[in-house]
Protein backbone atom coordinates (compact mmCIF):
# COMPACT_ATOMS: atom_id res chain seq x y z
CA UNK A 1 0.00 0.00 0.00
CA UNK A 2 1.38 3.24 -1.03
CA UNK A 3 0.30 6.98 0.94
CA UNK A 4 1.91 10.17 -0.98
CA UNK A 5 3.39 13.69 1.12
CA UNK A 6 1.95 16.30 0.51
CA UNK A 7 2.29 17.81 -2.81
CA UNK A 8 3.58 20.82 -4.47
CA UNK A 9 6.91 22.20 -5.33
CA UNK A 10 9.87 21.87 -3.29
CA UNK A 11 12.39 25.19 -2.14
CA UNK A 12 14.51 24.90 -5.56
CA UNK A 13 11.23 24.87 -7.36
CA UNK A 14 9.00 22.05 -10.04
CA UNK A 15 10.74 18.07 -9.49
CA UNK A 16 11.97 17.51 -13.18
CA UNK A 17 14.11 14.85 -14.80
CA UNK A 18 17.27 16.09 -14.08
CA UNK A 19 16.26 15.93 -10.27
CA UNK A 20 15.26 12.26 -10.86
CA UNK A 21 18.56 11.36 -12.56
CA UNK A 22 20.64 13.03 -9.58
CA UNK A 23 18.29 11.52 -7.17
CA UNK A 24 18.95 7.69 -8.34
CA UNK A 25 22.91 8.34 -8.93
CA UNK A 26 23.10 9.20 -5.18
CA UNK A 27 20.61 6.21 -3.98
CA UNK A 28 22.81 3.95 -6.44
CA UNK A 29 26.44 5.43 -4.75
CA UNK A 30 24.62 4.43 -1.36
CA UNK A 31 23.44 1.23 -2.27
CA UNK A 32 27.24 -0.16 -2.95
CA UNK A 33 27.62 0.93 0.47
CA UNK A 34 25.21 -0.93 2.55
CA UNK A 35 21.65 -1.17 3.61
CA UNK A 36 22.05 1.37 6.38
CA UNK A 37 23.75 4.13 3.97
CA UNK A 38 20.67 3.62 1.30
CA UNK A 39 18.16 4.15 4.13
CA UNK A 40 19.90 7.31 5.41
CA UNK A 41 20.56 8.86 1.68
CA UNK A 42 16.63 8.17 1.43
CA UNK A 43 16.26 9.68 4.59
CA UNK A 44 18.15 12.83 3.48
CA UNK A 45 16.56 13.02 -0.14
CA UNK A 46 13.04 13.17 1.16
CA UNK A 47 13.84 15.99 4.14
CA UNK A 48 12.38 13.39 6.61
CA UNK A 49 12.88 10.11 7.90
CA UNK A 50 13.01 6.23 6.15
CA UNK A 51 12.68 2.92 8.09
CA UNK A 52 13.31 -0.51 6.19
CA UNK A 53 10.73 -2.81 9.15
CA UNK A 54 10.70 -6.17 9.36
CA UNK A 55 7.72 -8.33 10.27
CA UNK A 56 10.08 -10.24 12.53
CA UNK A 57 13.08 -8.15 13.12
CA UNK A 58 11.14 -5.04 13.77
CA UNK A 59 13.60 -2.04 12.68
CA UNK A 60 16.33 -3.19 10.15
CA UNK A 61 17.63 0.12 8.97
CA UNK A 62 16.67 3.76 10.33
CA UNK A 63 17.34 6.84 9.79
CA UNK A 64 17.43 8.65 12.12
CA UNK A 65 17.44 6.26 14.89
CA UNK A 66 14.76 7.85 16.38
CA UNK A 67 12.53 7.26 13.73
CA UNK A 68 12.36 3.35 14.29
CA UNK A 69 9.45 2.97 16.12
CA UNK A 70 7.14 5.23 13.89
CA UNK A 71 8.74 3.32 10.86
CA UNK A 72 7.31 -0.28 12.49
CA UNK A 73 4.08 1.33 13.50
CA UNK A 74 3.07 2.53 9.80
CA UNK A 75 4.36 -0.55 8.76
CA UNK A 76 1.64 -2.34 10.88
CA UNK A 77 -0.85 0.22 10.31
CA UNK A 78 -0.23 2.36 7.25
CA UNK A 79 -3.73 3.66 7.99
CA UNK A 80 -2.58 5.52 10.85
CA UNK A 81 0.27 6.99 8.71
CA UNK A 82 -1.85 8.94 5.61
CA UNK A 83 1.32 11.04 4.97
CA UNK A 84 4.29 8.04 4.33
CA UNK A 85 5.01 5.66 2.03
CA UNK A 86 5.09 2.28 1.99
CA UNK A 87 6.45 -0.17 0.13
CA UNK A 88 7.23 -3.59 -0.31
CA UNK A 89 10.99 -4.69 0.00
CA UNK A 90 12.87 -7.36 0.02
CA UNK A 91 10.34 -9.61 2.39
CA UNK A 92 10.49 -6.38 4.71
CA UNK A 93 8.32 -2.90 4.13
CA UNK A 94 10.06 0.89 3.46
CA UNK A 95 8.53 3.26 4.89
CA UNK A 96 9.38 7.39 3.79
CA UNK A 97 7.96 9.85 5.79
CA UNK A 98 8.80 13.25 3.59
CA UNK A 99 8.77 16.83 4.80
CA UNK A 100 5.82 18.64 3.57
CA UNK A 101 7.14 21.04 1.39
CA UNK A 102 8.84 17.50 -0.59
CA UNK A 103 7.04 16.88 -3.63
CA UNK A 104 5.21 13.64 -4.34
CA UNK A 105 6.91 13.14 -7.60
CA UNK A 106 10.38 13.29 -5.77
CA UNK A 107 9.01 11.33 -2.98
CA UNK A 108 7.55 8.59 -4.57
CA UNK A 109 10.51 8.36 -7.04
CA UNK A 110 12.77 8.04 -4.04
CA UNK A 111 10.67 5.42 -2.36
CA UNK A 112 10.81 2.89 -5.80
CA UNK A 113 14.23 3.34 -6.88
CA UNK A 114 15.11 2.86 -2.99
CA UNK A 115 13.16 -0.31 -2.60
CA UNK A 116 14.01 -1.46 -6.08
CA UNK A 117 17.77 -1.42 -5.00
CA UNK A 118 16.59 -2.86 -1.75
CA UNK A 119 15.26 -6.06 -4.01
CA UNK A 120 18.83 -6.41 -5.78
CA UNK A 121 20.49 -6.29 -2.35
CA UNK A 122 18.27 -8.81 -1.11
CA UNK A 123 18.90 -10.92 -4.35
CA UNK A 124 22.62 -10.99 -4.34
CA UNK A 125 22.32 -11.85 -0.64
CA UNK A 126 20.13 -14.71 -1.18
CA UNK A 127 22.96 -15.95 -3.77
CA UNK A 128 25.35 -15.80 -1.47
CA UNK A 129 22.99 -17.38 1.40
CA UNK A 130 23.50 -21.02 0.87
CA UNK A 131 27.18 -20.88 1.25
CA UNK A 132 27.06 -19.01 4.11
CA UNK A 133 24.31 -21.20 5.99
CA UNK A 134 26.67 -23.52 5.30
CA UNK A 135 29.61 -22.21 7.22
CA UNK A 136 27.46 -21.72 10.29
CA UNK A 137 26.14 -25.73 10.08
CA UNK A 138 29.92 -26.32 9.92
CA UNK A 139 31.23 -23.91 12.87
CA UNK A 140 28.03 -25.63 14.86
CA UNK A 141 29.62 -28.59 14.72
CA UNK A 142 32.84 -27.84 15.68
CA UNK A 143 31.89 -26.17 18.58
CA UNK A 144 29.54 -29.18 19.74
CA UNK A 145 32.91 -31.24 18.63
CA UNK A 146 34.94 -29.16 21.34
CA UNK A 147 36.87 -26.93 19.17
CA UNK A 148 36.10 -24.34 20.44
CA UNK A 149 39.49 -22.28 20.17
CA UNK A 150 39.20 -22.83 16.03
CA UNK A 151 35.37 -21.37 16.19
CA UNK A 152 36.81 -18.09 18.01
CA UNK A 153 39.66 -18.33 15.42
CA UNK A 154 36.89 -18.21 12.26
CA UNK A 155 34.96 -15.57 13.68
CA UNK A 156 38.07 -13.16 13.44
CA UNK A 157 39.62 -14.26 17.14
CA UNK A 158 36.88 -11.78 19.34
CA UNK A 159 37.33 -12.49 23.21
CA UNK A 160 33.73 -14.68 22.97
CA UNK A 161 33.66 -16.90 26.42
CA UNK A 162 30.49 -17.49 26.39
CA UNK A 163 27.04 -19.47 24.60
CA UNK A 164 23.48 -19.33 24.26
CA UNK A 165 21.39 -21.88 22.50
CA UNK A 166 18.51 -22.59 20.49
CA UNK A 167 17.08 -25.76 19.16
CA UNK A 168 13.49 -25.36 17.88
CA UNK A 169 11.21 -28.06 16.52
CA UNK A 170 8.33 -27.94 13.79
CA UNK A 171 6.94 -28.43 10.69
CA UNK A 172 7.62 -25.08 9.10
CA UNK A 173 11.75 -25.26 10.17
CA UNK A 174 12.98 -24.21 6.91
CA UNK A 175 11.03 -21.26 6.39
CA UNK A 176 11.50 -20.33 10.00
CA UNK A 177 15.19 -20.84 9.70
CA UNK A 178 14.80 -18.07 5.90
CA UNK A 179 12.76 -15.58 8.26
CA UNK A 180 15.03 -16.17 11.34
CA UNK A 181 18.13 -15.58 8.82
CA UNK A 182 17.03 -12.62 7.52
CA UNK A 183 15.55 -10.76 10.97
CA UNK A 184 18.60 -11.63 12.82
CA UNK A 185 21.15 -10.33 9.52
CA UNK A 186 24.33 -12.90 10.70
CA UNK A 187 27.96 -11.60 10.30
CA UNK A 188 30.88 -12.98 11.19
CA UNK A 189 32.38 -9.53 11.05
CA UNK A 190 35.78 -9.84 13.58
CA UNK A 191 35.21 -7.68 17.05
CA UNK A 192 31.67 -7.45 16.87
CA UNK A 193 30.41 -7.77 20.70
CA UNK A 194 28.46 -11.41 19.68
CA UNK A 195 28.22 -13.00 17.03
CA UNK A 196 25.23 -15.56 16.07
CA UNK A 197 25.41 -19.33 14.79
CA UNK A 198 22.42 -20.36 12.68
CA UNK A 199 22.42 -24.24 11.21
CA UNK A 200 19.93 -26.86 10.65
CA UNK A 201 21.37 -29.98 12.22
CA UNK A 202 19.17 -33.73 12.03
CA UNK A 203 16.38 -31.69 10.76
CA UNK A 204 16.20 -29.00 13.84
CA UNK A 205 17.11 -25.41 13.91
CA UNK A 206 19.77 -24.88 15.91
CA UNK A 207 20.86 -21.01 17.03
CA UNK A 208 23.99 -20.25 19.18
CA UNK A 209 24.61 -16.84 20.05
CA UNK A 210 28.32 -16.63 20.67
CA UNK A 211 29.75 -13.53 23.13
CA UNK A 212 31.29 -12.32 25.83
CA UNK A 213 29.69 -13.58 28.57
CA UNK A 214 26.52 -11.13 28.44
CA UNK A 215 22.78 -11.68 26.33
CA UNK A 216 21.32 -9.00 25.46
CA UNK A 217 17.98 -10.83 24.32
CA UNK A 218 17.73 -9.88 21.24
CA UNK A 219 18.14 -12.64 20.09
CA UNK A 220 15.69 -14.20 22.51
CA UNK A 221 12.80 -11.78 21.32
CA UNK A 222 13.25 -12.85 17.70
CA UNK A 223 13.37 -16.51 18.36
CA UNK A 224 10.13 -16.28 20.23
CA UNK A 225 8.92 -14.06 17.24
CA UNK A 226 9.59 -17.17 14.66
CA UNK A 227 8.11 -19.54 17.06
CA UNK A 228 4.77 -17.34 17.53
CA UNK A 229 4.38 -17.01 13.71
CA UNK A 230 5.70 -20.81 12.10
CA UNK A 231 4.10 -22.67 15.18
CA UNK A 232 7.44 -24.24 16.68
CA UNK A 233 8.45 -25.22 19.87
CA UNK A 234 12.01 -24.59 21.22
CA UNK A 235 14.56 -24.77 23.82
CA UNK A 236 17.13 -22.81 25.09
CA UNK A 237 20.29 -22.99 27.19
CA UNK A 238 23.02 -20.45 28.50
CA UNK A 239 24.59 -18.59 28.65
CA UNK A 240 27.19 -20.76 29.73
CA UNK A 241 31.12 -21.10 28.68
CA UNK A 242 31.76 -22.18 25.43
CA UNK A 243 33.74 -25.30 26.41
CA UNK A 244 30.31 -26.41 27.87
CA UNK A 245 28.48 -26.25 23.96
CA UNK A 246 27.47 -29.98 24.20
CA UNK A 247 26.12 -29.54 27.93
CA UNK A 248 23.61 -26.41 26.46
CA UNK A 249 23.05 -28.29 23.34
CA UNK A 250 21.71 -31.36 25.19
CA UNK A 251 20.24 -28.97 28.10
CA UNK A 252 18.17 -27.05 25.47
CA UNK A 253 16.95 -30.07 23.82
CA UNK A 254 15.55 -31.34 27.21
CA UNK A 255 13.76 -27.87 28.29
CA UNK A 256 12.16 -28.13 24.67
CA UNK A 257 10.51 -31.26 25.93
CA UNK A 258 8.60 -29.12 28.35
CA UNK A 259 7.40 -26.35 25.53
CA UNK A 260 3.81 -26.00 24.66
CA UNK A 261 1.95 -24.31 21.92
CA UNK A 262 0.93 -22.00 25.05
CA UNK A 263 4.36 -21.74 25.84
CA UNK A 264 6.72 -22.27 22.81
CA UNK A 265 9.84 -21.53 24.16
CA UNK A 266 11.37 -22.54 27.58
CA UNK A 267 14.47 -22.02 29.26
CA UNK A 268 16.39 -24.83 30.51
CA UNK A 269 16.95 -23.38 34.19
CA UNK A 270 13.21 -23.00 34.51
CA UNK A 271 12.74 -26.79 34.45
CA UNK A 272 14.02 -29.14 36.82
CA UNK A 273 12.62 -28.45 40.45
CA UNK A 274 11.75 -24.82 40.61
CA UNK A 275 9.33 -24.78 42.98
CA UNK A 276 9.95 -27.58 45.79
CA UNK A 277 13.67 -26.68 46.10
CA UNK A 278 13.63 -23.10 47.55
CA UNK A 279 11.94 -24.01 50.13
CA UNK A 280 13.85 -27.11 51.34
CA UNK A 281 16.23 -26.28 53.93
CA UNK A 282 19.74 -25.04 52.55
CA UNK A 283 21.76 -26.95 54.96
CA UNK A 284 20.51 -30.23 55.07
CA UNK A 285 19.33 -30.69 51.51
CA UNK A 286 22.58 -29.50 49.95
CA UNK A 287 24.26 -32.09 52.27
CA UNK A 288 21.97 -34.94 51.56
CA UNK A 289 22.61 -34.28 47.67
CA UNK A 290 26.20 -33.83 47.90
CA UNK A 291 26.63 -37.60 49.82
CA UNK A 292 23.93 -39.65 47.25
CA UNK A 293 25.71 -38.13 44.39
CA UNK A 294 29.35 -38.57 45.51
CA UNK A 295 29.41 -42.17 43.32
CA UNK A 296 28.91 -40.35 40.22
CA UNK A 297 31.18 -38.55 38.11
CA UNK A 298 29.85 -34.47 36.20
CA UNK A 299 28.82 -36.65 33.13
CA UNK A 300 26.57 -38.95 34.81
CA UNK A 301 25.29 -36.44 36.52
CA UNK A 302 24.63 -34.64 33.59
CA UNK A 303 23.17 -37.75 31.75
CA UNK A 304 20.75 -38.74 34.12
CA UNK A 305 19.33 -34.58 34.71
CA UNK A 306 18.96 -34.97 31.28
CA UNK A 307 16.91 -38.59 31.54
CA UNK A 308 14.93 -37.18 33.96
CA UNK A 309 13.91 -33.90 32.46
CA UNK A 310 12.71 -35.50 29.44
CA UNK A 311 11.02 -37.99 30.82
CA UNK A 312 12.06 -41.19 28.69
CA UNK A 313 15.63 -42.87 28.07
CA UNK A 314 14.59 -42.64 23.95
CA UNK A 315 13.81 -38.85 24.45
CA UNK A 316 17.22 -38.17 26.59
CA UNK A 317 19.10 -40.60 23.70
CA UNK A 318 17.98 -37.81 21.33
CA UNK A 319 18.80 -34.72 23.39
CA UNK A 320 22.30 -36.21 24.35
CA UNK A 321 23.74 -37.10 20.86
CA UNK A 322 23.65 -41.21 21.91
CA UNK A 323 21.81 -44.37 20.97
CA UNK A 324 19.14 -45.53 23.84
CA UNK A 325 21.12 -48.46 23.83
CA UNK A 326 24.06 -46.50 25.46
CA UNK A 327 21.93 -44.18 27.66
CA UNK A 328 20.08 -47.44 29.09
CA UNK A 329 22.97 -49.09 29.62
CA UNK A 330 24.55 -45.63 31.54
CA UNK A 331 21.86 -45.32 33.31
CA UNK A 332 21.86 -49.36 34.42
CA UNK A 333 25.52 -48.47 35.71
CA UNK A 334 24.45 -45.17 37.67
CA UNK A 335 21.26 -47.13 39.29
CA UNK A 336 23.96 -49.73 40.91
CA UNK A 337 26.71 -46.59 41.80
CA UNK A 338 23.77 -45.00 43.41
CA UNK A 339 22.65 -48.36 45.49
CA UNK A 340 19.07 -47.37 44.43
CA UNK A 341 15.94 -48.46 42.05
CA UNK A 342 15.46 -45.44 39.34
CA UNK A 343 12.98 -47.45 38.43
CA UNK A 344 10.60 -46.19 41.28
CA UNK A 345 8.72 -43.00 40.86
CA UNK A 346 9.29 -41.32 44.83
CA UNK A 347 13.21 -42.19 43.88
CA UNK A 348 13.30 -40.54 40.57
CA UNK A 349 11.70 -37.46 42.23
CA UNK A 350 14.23 -37.87 44.92
CA UNK A 351 16.97 -38.04 42.40
CA UNK A 352 16.06 -34.81 40.57
CA UNK A 353 15.88 -33.07 43.72
CA UNK A 354 19.41 -34.41 44.25
CA UNK A 355 20.67 -32.96 40.90
CA UNK A 356 18.93 -29.26 41.20
CA UNK A 357 20.51 -28.73 44.75
CA UNK A 358 22.85 -26.08 45.47
CA UNK A 359 26.23 -26.75 46.37
CA UNK A 360 27.04 -27.56 49.73
CA UNK A 361 29.30 -25.22 51.95
CA UNK A 362 32.97 -25.57 52.19
CA UNK A 363 32.33 -26.39 56.21
CA UNK A 364 29.48 -29.36 54.75
CA UNK A 365 33.01 -30.24 52.52
CA UNK A 366 35.08 -30.60 55.71
CA UNK A 367 32.72 -32.80 57.61
CA UNK A 368 32.05 -35.17 54.71
CA UNK A 369 36.12 -35.74 54.36
CA UNK A 370 35.88 -36.02 58.35
CA UNK A 371 33.53 -38.11 58.68
CA UNK A 372 35.21 -40.51 56.16
CA UNK A 373 38.15 -40.95 58.07
CA UNK A 374 38.96 -44.38 59.31
CA UNK A 375 35.73 -46.29 57.70
CA UNK A 376 36.65 -45.82 54.01
CA UNK A 377 34.75 -43.12 52.78
CA UNK A 378 32.83 -40.17 53.69
CA UNK A 379 30.06 -41.32 51.45
CA UNK A 380 29.97 -44.89 53.00
CA UNK A 381 30.06 -43.48 56.57
CA UNK A 382 26.91 -41.42 55.56
CA UNK A 383 25.55 -44.17 54.07
CA UNK A 384 26.21 -46.56 57.10
CA UNK A 385 24.31 -43.64 59.56
CA UNK A 386 21.68 -43.68 56.90
CA UNK A 387 21.82 -40.19 56.56
CA UNK A 388 22.34 -40.47 52.50
CA UNK A 389 19.63 -42.62 50.38
CA UNK A 390 17.80 -41.27 47.66
CA UNK A 391 14.68 -43.39 49.28
CA UNK A 392 14.30 -41.22 51.71
CA UNK A 393 15.15 -37.65 52.45
CA UNK A 394 16.76 -36.27 55.36
CA UNK A 395 14.34 -36.34 58.45
CA UNK A 396 12.11 -33.37 58.44
CA UNK A 397 13.10 -31.48 55.58
CA UNK A 398 9.66 -31.99 53.89
CA UNK A 399 7.72 -31.21 57.44
CA UNK A 400 7.92 -27.26 57.08
CA UNK A 401 4.99 -25.35 56.98
CA UNK A 402 6.15 -23.36 53.99
CA UNK A 403 6.46 -27.01 52.05
CA UNK A 404 3.43 -28.03 53.21
CA UNK A 405 1.74 -25.11 52.24
CA UNK A 406 3.22 -25.54 48.77
CA UNK A 407 1.91 -29.29 48.44
CA UNK A 408 -1.40 -28.28 49.83
CA UNK A 409 -1.50 -25.27 47.21
CA UNK A 410 -0.94 -27.30 44.45
CA UNK A 411 -2.92 -30.69 44.76
CA UNK A 412 -5.74 -29.75 47.37
CA UNK A 413 -9.12 -29.93 45.79
CA UNK A 414 -8.46 -32.98 44.20
CA UNK A 415 -11.57 -35.63 44.12
CA UNK A 416 -10.53 -39.02 45.10
CA UNK A 417 -10.69 -40.64 42.12
CA UNK A 418 -8.55 -37.97 40.35
CA UNK A 419 -5.98 -37.99 43.12
CA UNK A 420 -6.02 -42.04 43.44
CA UNK A 421 -5.66 -42.09 39.15
CA UNK A 422 -3.01 -39.53 39.10
CA UNK A 423 -1.03 -41.44 41.73
CA UNK A 424 -1.25 -44.60 39.84
CA UNK A 425 -0.74 -42.69 36.65
CA UNK A 426 2.48 -41.40 38.00
CA UNK A 427 3.78 -44.52 39.80
CA UNK A 428 3.67 -45.87 36.28
CA UNK A 429 5.97 -43.06 34.97
CA UNK A 430 2.96 -41.43 32.76
CA UNK A 431 2.12 -44.73 31.08
CA UNK A 432 -1.96 -44.69 30.43
CA UNK A 433 -1.70 -48.17 29.99
CA UNK A 434 -0.64 -50.31 32.47
CA UNK A 435 -2.41 -47.80 34.93
CA UNK A 436 -5.76 -48.23 33.53
CA UNK A 437 -5.22 -52.29 33.99
CA UNK A 438 -4.40 -51.32 37.90
CA UNK A 439 -7.25 -49.23 38.29
CA UNK A 440 -9.94 -51.87 36.28
CA UNK A 441 -10.85 -48.82 34.50
CA UNK A 442 -10.92 -48.24 30.87
CA UNK A 443 -8.33 -46.18 29.42
CA UNK A 444 -10.59 -43.61 27.61
CA UNK A 445 -11.61 -42.86 31.07
CA UNK A 446 -8.51 -42.70 32.66
CA UNK A 447 -7.19 -40.26 29.83
CA UNK A 448 -10.34 -38.11 30.95
CA UNK A 449 -9.58 -38.14 33.96
CA UNK A 450 -6.18 -37.02 33.56
CA UNK A 451 -7.31 -33.97 31.51
CA UNK A 452 -9.47 -32.98 34.65
CA UNK A 453 -6.24 -33.22 36.81
CA UNK A 454 -4.46 -31.31 34.52
CA UNK A 455 -7.21 -28.60 34.33
CA UNK A 456 -7.95 -28.50 38.29
CA UNK A 457 -3.99 -28.07 38.91
CA UNK A 458 -3.13 -25.81 36.06
CA UNK A 459 -0.53 -28.14 35.32
CA UNK A 460 1.48 -29.19 32.07
CA UNK A 461 1.41 -33.10 32.68
CA UNK A 462 3.15 -33.79 29.73
CA UNK A 463 6.35 -32.10 31.36
CA UNK A 464 8.45 -34.95 33.49
CA UNK A 465 9.57 -32.43 35.81
CA UNK A 466 6.07 -31.46 36.80
CA UNK A 467 5.40 -34.71 37.00
CA UNK A 468 7.87 -34.96 39.44
CA UNK A 469 6.64 -31.98 41.97
CA UNK A 470 3.51 -33.27 42.00
CA UNK A 471 4.14 -36.96 43.04
CA UNK A 472 6.03 -35.50 45.57
CA UNK A 473 2.98 -33.08 46.62
CA UNK A 474 1.31 -35.65 46.85
CA UNK A 475 2.98 -37.85 48.74
CA UNK A 476 3.49 -34.54 51.19
CA UNK A 477 -0.36 -34.57 51.36
CA UNK A 478 -1.56 -38.19 51.99
CA UNK A 479 -3.91 -39.07 54.38
CA UNK A 480 -5.34 -42.14 53.94
CA UNK A 481 -4.07 -45.39 51.69
CA UNK A 482 -4.92 -43.21 48.19
CA UNK A 483 -4.65 -46.97 46.31
CA UNK A 484 -6.55 -48.12 44.21
CA UNK A 485 -8.74 -50.28 45.68
CA UNK A 486 -9.87 -47.43 47.74
CA UNK A 487 -11.29 -45.70 44.01
CA UNK A 488 -14.81 -45.29 44.15
CA UNK A 489 -17.15 -47.10 42.24
CA UNK A 490 -20.33 -46.56 40.52
CA UNK A 491 -20.94 -49.43 38.67
CA UNK A 492 -19.97 -49.79 34.47
CA UNK A 493 -17.76 -52.09 32.15
CA UNK A 494 -15.22 -49.32 32.59
CA UNK A 495 -15.80 -48.14 35.77
CA UNK A 496 -16.00 -51.76 37.45
CA UNK A 497 -14.53 -52.95 41.04
CA UNK A 498 -11.82 -55.75 40.19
Amino acid sequence: MMGTGTTGHGPNGPWDARDGRDTTGRLLRAATGSGARLIAEAATLVQGWAVLADPIAGAVYSAPAAAAADGVHAAAAPHDHPYSVQLPAAGAVLVLAPAPATPAEHTGHVAATTAALLEVRGQRAAELRGEQMRLHTTLLRLLLAGHADAVVDALGGGAYTHVTVYRLTGEDTPAAHQVLWRAVRPTLTPHADACTLLGRLDGELVVAEVHRGSDDGRILRLVSRVCERHGLLAGMAGPLPLAEMSTAYCDAAAARHSATPAHRIVPADAIGAPRLAPLLPAAPYARWAAAVLRPLDPAQQHLLLVWLRTGSKPSAAEALGLSAGTVRARIREAARLLDADLEDATVRAHLLLALRAPAPADSDAAAYATSGSGSGSGEAALRNAGEARLEALPGGILDTGAVRAWAGGLVDGLEPRLRIALICWLRHHARTAPAATELHVHRTTLTTWLHQCADHLAQNLADATVRAEIHLALRITRCGRDAPADLPRRGGRTYRRA
